[in-house]
């Protein structure tokens, strides 16, 4: 994922920071944040930073992902207790269309939420929903999972809701880590057009 988004100042920036420490050693670690937001980022502002771990325990980075292109942000409704499959249908959409994101130089990051027991274990469960009709994470796709909210929490997300985890959402950001594109959805549709995010990042500088 390549280019996009405007800049803040300084004092600004550090506002909006949600610092994130990924530590391979340690997947609990990699984990842990300090909260220090709970404003939804919008379109124009520094994406706050974080670090996630994959089902399988390895630490990923918005800022190491941004470093090397544009980043397509989606907050999937994770276990809510039972899997989604709207959620499901939008990443089987975006795998249906890798040459396309590959073509705009973005990587995909998906975050799935949740309880954070077992949750890696409905992270790869929900892999293997039938709307993803056996397909695979292209390359390009990082896959990550939220236990207990922290990072929902930090980007102002948490649908605290019965049955509920995160709103759906997708964020569109650039490799000085500024977002071109944000899409906030309060229902579990409404989710982002491929249209819209291959808009953005072709739009970005």
């Amino acid at each position: 994922m390549t280019n996009m988004f405007c800049t803040f100042s300084a004092v600004c920036a550090l506002g909006l920071m949600v610092t994130a420490i990924a530590t391979p050693a340690s997947a609990e670690d990699s984990n842990s944040a300090t909260i220090s937001r709970q404003k939804i980022p919008a379109k124009g502002e520094k994406a706050p930073d974080f670090a996630l771990n994959t089902p399988d325990g390895s630490p990923i980075s918005l800022s190491k992902l941004t470093a090397k292109s544009p980043v397509v942000l989606i907050v999937l409704r994770g276990f809510p207790g039972y899997q989604c499959p709207l959620c499901a249908m939008q990443v089987s959409n975006l795998i249906a269309h890798t040459k396309e994101l590959e073509a705009a130089k973005a990587q995909v990051l998906l975050v799935y939420p949740g309880p954070g027991e077992g949750l890696d274990s409905k992270a790869n469960e929900f892999l293997k929903m039938k709307g993803f009709r056996g397909a695979k994470l292209p390359e390009q796709f990082s896959y990550v999972t939220d236990p207990d909210y922290k990072f929902t929490l930090a980007y102002g997300l948490r649908w605290d809701a019965p049955r509920e985890t995160a709103y759906p959402s997708t964020f569109v950001i650039d490799q000085d880590g500024i977002i071109r594109y944000a899409k906030i959805s309060k229902t579990h549709g409404d989710r982002a057009p491929l249209g819209d995010i291959l808009k953005a990042l072709a739009e970005s500088p």
